[in-house]
């Protein structure tokens, strides 16, 4: 079984490693100037990301006391059935043998959406 230790994150623009294993893109948007064979994406998950009027909202002012609400509202978001059905996509790929490496093309990536889906992904494995 799979464990958060399987789970990575990288930028998209990063050459891809053999540690990488299954390659997960977790942005809405395809990555601007990247080719599909150079960002060796194995899956586009899409219907994790956030809902784009969440992420237009969050763009409009990047403060820490926003991105605290934007976490919240994200999480909210990550219960409604398409975003469950995508995380849940994600847990059967780490917990068939990860390693899973989530690729974005994020500038900022710890004020991103992209470590609330890890933490909910290591919630999810630890109590599912």
């Amino acid at each position: 079984m799979g464990s958060s230790s399987d789970v990575r994150v990288r930028r998209v623009y990063e050459p891809k490693e053999d540690a990488d294993g299954t390659r997960v893109l977790v942005d809405r948007l395809w990555p601007r100037g990247e080719s599909r064979e150079k960002a060796a994406i194995d899956k586009w998950l899409k219907d994790i990301t956030p809902s784009n009027e969440l992420r237009d909202w969050y763009h409009e002012d990047r403060t820490a006391t926003r991105y605290d609400e934007f976490v919240d509202r994200y999480r909210a978001e990550l219960a409604d059935p398409v975003h469950a059905a995508a995380v849940h996509e994600l847990v059967e790929l780490v917990r068939e043998g990860g390693p899973v490496t989530l690729i974005t093309a994020v500038k900022d990536v710890p004020h991103s959406h992209v470590p609330v889906i890890v933490d909910h992904l290591e919630h999810e494995l630890r109590h599912h």
